[in-house]
């Protein structure tokens, strides 16, 4: 029988792919016993249109730019991480600090 090698390693980032960043300020959340649901929109000053419609019905949409589900179990995980993050940001005054690594 063939003896198993156990391999330790870090998942992190592959930075040298296109993929763009997306911007958003609005991040609605939603979940089953799976998994959450992150929807990340951007929200920008409605229109006298959209104004006129959120008015008849208390609504506002915002357009969507990602959607994510994050299975339930890496829930904790991602909330440590942005506490971290949060943290640290509040320490450099929001600036990143380049010679730390990522918090995954």
């Amino acid at each position: 029988m063939e003896e198993r090698k156990q391999i330790n390693f870090t998942i992190v980032p592959d930075d040298a792919t296109d993929e763009p960043r997306v911007y958003a300020n609005f991040c609605a959340i939603s979940h089953t016993p799976f998994d959450f649901t992150l929807t990340f929109c951007e929200v920008l000053p409605p229109t006298e249109k959209a104004v006129r419609e959120a008015a008849a019905d208390g609504v506002l949409k915002a357009p969507v730019r990602s959607r994510i589900a994050v299975p339930t179990a890496f829930v904790p995980n991602l909330i440590k991480a942005l506490q971290e993050h949060l943290k640290a940001s509040s320490k450099t005054g929001g600036e990143p600090d380049w010679n730390k690594p990522a918090v995954h």
